[in-house]
């Protein structure tokens, strides 16, 4: 591995920072790649100038410009007549389809000796910039910190920001990967979260795309081959990764990425899809990516992750690379999702067909995958790798996120879903685990506002080809009913959360709920443990009783489950102690009916413990203050 490593390790050395570069003193270096057009311009359009660029090797174009100031918009002119906005555009203030805007990088960062958080302290809140708040603005998200902060959550993820065309968009449609979102206010604006985040010492997470571009604005191909015909990707042309001009294409997303985390102080991204980024290399993009941001990290003394989604269960992507992985620090567990949501609702249409065994559950709290090669009838072929030797804390977990509310007809939460039983114990199932976990925006309240799909598309053809796309993607659920019209903004306006809900009713009993159990994770030795080797998961299928026991030195913790609809009785195999009853979901301060549960039990090997149904209790052993 050493020769990988050393490989890996000089990849960037001659690296051409591209895009429009601002160097002080009215002066600005411009690079464009784009290796198959011979004459390429600038064109400035306060003064209607035009700058020739100096052709350089591997294809680069280059130009240094003098008496340019911050805030000036140009464009690229290819050849004699053809003028596109710059594909590594900093800020399109007019929008996809309009000029590129220089910028100055200077800030007035605050956070000084910010440095990041541990990995396994990330108690991650995902939200979309755009519908967290009525502004839907980076500045909006501000007053709301302070909040999340009380609450326990340690790190704000925001869904994609990369420019995408119109003012609303899941943010997956991006076609500007440099360019923060015009309509959310900007490169400007976003610095302003990252630093007011890091004053609280809150942790920013950036969902990134690096598997496909969106169909509206994308100019990237006129440049040069930055798509390749090998592939097909579920949303567009794929990415050239490994064929032919693929270095400075992985070049241009690893500038990216690199932008985010220095430039803007980011710190972690979150790699949309990547069983979709489509490369046969010896040594992928992927691995690449990893490697240089762990150097940029190391450089700079800062924690830097990448966090993985990705739908094949592949291990290796967690490995490190002396075992043959890809090295990335942590990954969406879907199958804990899953498991968890067809356990608590029934569901079994599309994917939900490959769950609903209560051990499945059992499994993903003792190993994290749930298919690690077994056979998916869903897939119709064996799916996934064991996951068995991935710590714990390499896994993020969730009830509900972006994915799984909207991709649903409706966009109907949870909340809709279940009881508020159930609500309560997937919150502590959740929050209670050893992996990192995820809330997605308004469910600590029980937000009732659908989370649909959205677009603001200007071609009229597009826009029906989503409607079409969107019908036809519900098709193997078979659920009944219209789907919202992901172009009519009602639709938009329907998902804006409703903050003032969680001051009243169930609504802040909820909230409460979260607030205790996060403080429980982060004050408990034993419940901020990540390591799987300091665990004990038993599950009794009939009984549908999982028990967890988890343990620090001389600390212990315990939380037995019940996801039946019944009060059920199980013996369950214990450390002899004497324990301590310390939340139960059933408690009447949580509006529960009471719960049978004792508030103190002394066992010898096996506990014998009857509890109420859809409820989950935690216990400490008496020397746990």
């Amino acid at each position: 591995m050493e020769a990988a490593d050393r490989a890996l390790n000089t990849m960037h050395k001659d690296a051409k920072q591209i895009g429009a570069t601002y160097l002080g003193h009215q002066t600005a270096l411009f690079r464009l790649w784009s290796p198959s057009i011979d004459h390429v311009y600038i064109r400035l359009l306060a003064t209607d100038r035009i700058i020739a660029m100096e052709k350089t090797d591997c294809g680069y174009h280059e130009a240094i410009v003098e008496d340019v100031s911050p805030g000036a918009l140009y464009r690229f002119q290819l050849g004699a007549s053809k003028e596109l906005p710059d594909p590594a555009s900093r800020f399109q203030p007019q929008g996809v389809h309009g000029p590129s805007a220089l910028l100055d990088p200077e800030f007035p960062w605050e956070d000084t000796g910010w440095s990041g958080i541990a990995l396994e302290d990330y108690v991650i809140y995902e939200l979309h910039v755009g519908a967290f708040t009525a502004a839907g603005t980076f500045e909006s998200v501000i007053p709301h910190l302070n909040y999340l902060a009380e609450l326990g959550i340690t790190a704000v993820e925001l869904m994609p920001v990369a420019q995408f065309p119109g003012s609303r968009n899941w943010g997956y449609d991006g076609v500007y990967p440099f360019a923060a979102q015009n309509s959310y206010g900007g490169p400007e604006g976003l610095k302003k979260l990252v630093n007011a985040c890091h004053q609280r010492g809150l942790a920013v997470i950036l969902d990134v795309v690096y598997n496909h571009l969106g169909p509206e604005g994308n100019y990237l191909g006129e440049y040069g081959p930055y798509f390749t015909d090998i592939y097909k990707s579920p949303w567009g042309p794929a990415l050239n990764f490994d064929g032919a001009y693929s270095d400075d294409v992985r070049e241009y997303f690893i500038q990216n990425a690199l932008q985010w985390l220095v430039d803007f102080r980011i710190d972690a991204l979150r790699l949309d899809a990547v069983h979709a980024i489509l490369d046969h290399s010896p040594v992928t993009f992927i691995e690449e990516l990893s490697a240089a941001v762990e150097r940029e990290a190391s450089g700079l003394d800062r924690r830097m992750f990448l966090f993985a989604e990705s739908a094949d269960n592949n291990a290796r992507l967690l490995r490190t690379r002396e075992r043959g992985g890809y090295a990335l620090d942590a990954q969406w567990n879907d199958d804990f999702h899953h498991s968890l949501r067809a356990l608590l609702t029934g569901d079994r249409s599309g994917y939900y067909g490959d769950y609903g065994d209560f051990a499945q559950l059992v499994k993903a709290y003792r190993e994290g995958f749930v298919y690690s090669g077994e056979y998916s009838p869903f897939r119709k072929r064996r799916h996934g790798s064991s996951s068995r030797d991935i710590p714990a804390r390499k896994f993020v977990v969730f009830s509900q996120n972006h994915d799984q509310v909207g991709n649903r007809r409706a966009g109907d939460r949870l909340t809709q879903a279940v009881s508020f039983e159930q609500l309560k114990l997937a919150a502590a199932l959740v929050v209670l685990s050893p992996s990192l976990p995820l809330l997605f925006m308004g469910e600590e309240y029980g937000e009732t506002a659908p989370f649909p799909f959205f677009v603001s598309h200007s071609d009229s053809d597009l826009v029906e080809a989503v409607r079409q796309g969107r019908r036809m993607e519900f098709a193997s659920f078979e659920w009944q009913g219209r789907v919202p019209d992901p172009q009519d903004e009602a639709t938009f306006l329907s998902a804006k959360l409703q903050h003032d809900l969680r001051d009243s009713g169930h609504h802040k009993i909820l909230l409460e709920f979260y607030r205790g159990l996060l403080k429980l994770r982060k004050t408990i030795p034993a419940l901020a443990q990540t390591d799987k080797d300091s665990m004990a998961v038993n599950g009794y299928p009939n009984e549908k009783i999982l028990a967890v026991e988890r343990w620090c030195r001389e600390h212990r913790a315990l939380m037995v489950a019940n996801l039946g609809a019944a009060e059920n009785s199980v013996a369950v195999s214990i450390a002899q102690r004497h324990w301590r009853k310390v939340f139960d979901s059933a408690a009447r301060n949580w509006r529960g009916s009471g719960g049978a549960l004792p508030d103190e039990i002394d066992v010898g090997s096996d506990g014998q413990f009857t509890i109420g149904a859809h409820s989950l209790a935690l216990y400490l052993t008496e020397d746990v203050s």
